[in-house]
């Protein structure tokens, strides 16, 4: 199934504080392709969320239309709303979002649980998702029992339960560091498109816009300028983090000679490869004391070592 087709046609949203409107969203047009990966940006406060939230109908427009494969979401009645979110939508929040008495499976049957598929099913697509995010030996684990990239993981696999056709993300990588983060949204890129799944993403994170297919700025709730290369320039324009990791394949010359190969299996915290030991002037692995016992991840990393600091390895 194709990713579904966005239009966002001169969109405000007024808010009533005392005396006194503010336009949280002011004109704002925006196209989504079917499959199409697009990143909005802005500082905090220039409606990048009510946009989303716009879109995914919790939130109606003061003015202005929203399409979802030409169906008017702007003005759909509660019942049409609800059949929407249940099947055609899928959320990433923040905070995760998930429930802390349930497993990771459980978490997973839920959306499916509301939108009316049978035990069987849910079972099915549950496991099919989290083997997708590579958590299927953790499905029985609760959310305290795992990092905050494998609960991300977790929250995916939620969103993409119902096979929605769009996937919209508030501030997905907020919370994690930026190694985490950028491995999670080269999962979600290549779950996306694989699945032909179309994503919205609101977000801060420099290394996700570069994953991005396109980018939309946000200006005190205006659209500004036109996107593409004038909005990649802005962003190019930012000084990057001196902590933040390297995307898949834009490592430093010489890297990969050094550093593990990173994979998808290696999301529970951080991309392995830049926690490798020092090698010696001869290009020998350095030696390094056993690492305490521990259980082992998804790749067969051992959690204890994964986690220990450098030098305490």
């Amino acid at each position: 199934m194709p990713g579904a087709a966005i239009e966002v046609r001169n969109v405000s949203r007024r808010f009533h504080l005392g005396a006194e409107d503010v336009w949280a969203v002011h004109d704002v047009s925006i196209s989504v392709a079917p499959g199409e990966f697009v990143a909005i940006i802005g500082r905090s406060g220039s409606g990048k969320t009510t946009l989303l939230n716009i879109i995914a109908g919790l939130d109606r427009p003061t003015e202005g239309e929203v399409t979802i494969d030409g169906r008017r979401v702007d003005t759909m009645s509660d019942a049409e709303l609800n059949d929407l979110r249940r099947h055609s939508l899928g959320f990433i929040f923040q905070s995760f979002g998930l429930l802390p008495l349930l497993s990771a499976q459980e978490n997973v049957e839920l959306p499916l649980r509301i939108a009316g598929f049978k035990h069987g099913e849910r079972v099915r697509r549950a496991r099919r998702v989290l083997e997708m995010v590579g958590l299927h030996r953790r499905a029985e684990h609760r959310p305290y029992e795992l990092s905050g990239g494998e609960q991300q993981r977790v929250a995916i696999a939620r969103a993409l339960a119902t096979a929605p056709t769009l996937m919209l993300a508030d501030e997905p990588t907020g919370e994690l560091d930026s190694a985490t983060a950028t491995a999670i949204f080269t999962l979600m890129r290549e779950i996306a498109r694989g699945e032909g799944i179309t994503i919205i993403t609101s977000t801060h994170d420099r290394l996700v816009m570069e994953m991005a297919d396109r980018i939309e700025e946000l200006v005190d709730g205006r659209k500004a300028g036109t996107g593409g290369a004038e909005v990649w320039r802005h962003v190019q324009a930012k000084e990057r983090s001196p902590f933040a990791a390297p995307l898949p394949g834009h490592e430093p010359a010489g890297a990969a000679a050094d550093a593990a190969p990173a994979t998808l299996s290696s999301l529970v915290g951080a991309d392995l490869s830049q926690f490798q030991p020092p090698r010696p002037a001869n290009g020998a692995p350095a030696a390094t004391s056993a690492a305490p016992e521990g259980p082992a991840d998804d790749d067969g990393t051992d959690e204890v070592s994964r986690w220990a600091p450098p030098g305490r390895r």
